[in-house]
């Protein structure tokens, strides 16, 4: 039973206010219970919580939790004991089969105060492979490796870098500050999107998925994408060396074609046409100021898309 679960006079137990990690990874498997149960009531929520779906405010017990069927098999815990921050990305199902999850909480004087959660389900653009990550189960195990604490970046430190891959990808033009290690690797909708063995060149010589990312942003290849906005950092790990990042992804439509710093040029039309943008919750695993890991869940969303929640966070 979880220490947060209704007492024998049916009363929903606190949080405690020295929630640690574990603390917190429980009250989010709590809170991943009572969705699959489709009862709020399970739950320490403030009076006034605060609940988005994709950016779109309503009650705790509405949207999703009415259409849930039960959990998937992939599950990532993330924890900021320093903030009160709970997150997790996962798979779930509905009736209309499995989706990736991601779910932020935050607690405050021992109630959950914010519920934010992102969904991409099947049919959603761009690279993704639902399957692969739910039969991966788990994540991989470098994610959960403390950082040795002599080596350990600063709160400051870690969003600067986080913010530095959101600077790149922002009008890449190969010429930027990219911090990678050479094996850093990225998984987007749960399909790796580096160092993809045998993938399709993107010019002939030229192979964007199959190249590191520091390699992909040193070519150029991301200008296709014009403003990366509303970013956020709300859950900062300085033991794990994880952030957690929320933005959104301009791609206004104009671009036809991108020369990227080998001299070659690429096609992007399939690209163009249509402004777009992207919600995105990433997390970054972070080494000696070095993006080593890359992990996101993402969904389309109308141009120019606005989040509810800038200016909300303290560690917006």
């Amino acid at each position: 039973m979880s220490a947060f679960a209704p007492n024998l006079a049916g009363q929903v137990r606190t949080v405690p206010t020295d929630c640690n990690r574990a603390c917190l990874e429980g009250l989010m498997e709590q809170y991943l219970a009572a969705v699959v149960a489709h009862d709020p009531k399970r739950l320490p929520l403030s009076a006034d919580v605060r609940y988005t779906e994709q950016e779109q405010a309503m009650d705790v017990g509405d949207g999703f939790w009415k259409t849930v069927t039960g959990r998937g098999n992939y599950n990532h815990h993330f924890a900021d004991p320093v903030e009160g921050q709970a997150g997790w990305m996962g798979t779930m199902r509905e009736k209309a089969g499995l989706l990736l999850m991601s779910v932020r909480l935050r607690v405050q004087l021992g109630r959950i105060t914010e519920i934010e959660t992102s969904y991409f389900r099947a049919g959603g653009g761009g690279p993704n492979n639902i399957a692969a990550m739910d039969k991966l189960g788990q994540p991989e195990a470098l994610w959960l490796q403390p950082i040795p604490p002599a080596q350990r970046a600063s709160r400051q430190q870690l969003t600067m870098i986080a913010n530095a891959y959101f600077e790149g990808v922002q009008k890449n033009d190969g010429k930027g500050f990219y911090p990678f290690t050479k094996d850093c690797d990225r998984i987007e909708n749960g399909s790796q999107t580096t160092n993809v063995p045998g993938s399709k060149p993107t010019t002939p010589n030229f192979n964007y998925m199959g190249s590191d990312c520091k390699t992909q942003l040193e070519s150029g290849y991301l200008a296709i994408v014009n403003n990366v906005h509303q970013r956020r950092f709300p859950l900062i790990d300085e033991e794990r060396g994880v952030v957690w990042a929320n933005c959104v992804f301009d791609m206004d439509g104009t671009v036809t074609q991108i020369k990227l710093t080998n001299g070659e040029v690429a096609d992007m039309n399939s690209f163009a046409g249509r402004a777009s943008s992207i919600h995105v919750t990433e997390v970054f695993r972070i080494e000696n100021s070095l993006i080593r890991r890359v992990e996101m869940i993402g969904t389309s969303v109308p141009y120019h898309f606005n989040s509810s929640w800038a200016g909300r966070l303290s560690g917006k």
